[in-house]
């Protein structure tokens, strides 16, 4: 199973549709909580963008929500999730 790590907050409704979607393909993944300037600085520098969630599988930066789907929708997530 691949390593999968959101960068997230709290208050944020599109971290919470990106991890029901993973929920529902029955992966587990890691949540970073962006509660400090440092997290955030770590997040900005790893995905050059300043927006939530941020999400990783492995080493290829997903993007954020609506990439999650998009990937999702073309059939490509599963094969990143390594799911047959």
């Amino acid at each position: 199973m691949p390593v999968i790590e959101i960068y997230s907050t709290a208050i944020c409704p599109y971290c919470t549709q990106a991890k029901l979607l993973l929920k529902n393909k029955g992966v587990q993944w890691q949540e970073i909580m962006i509660t400090t300037q440092e997290e955030m600085q770590k997040m900005m520098q790893r995905s050059k963008r300043r927006t939530v969630p941020q999400i990783f599988i492995d080493d290829f930066h997903v993007g954020g929500y609506d990439d999650l789907v998009i990937l999702n929708d073309s059939g490509k997530l599963d094969t990143l999730l390594k799911i047959e």
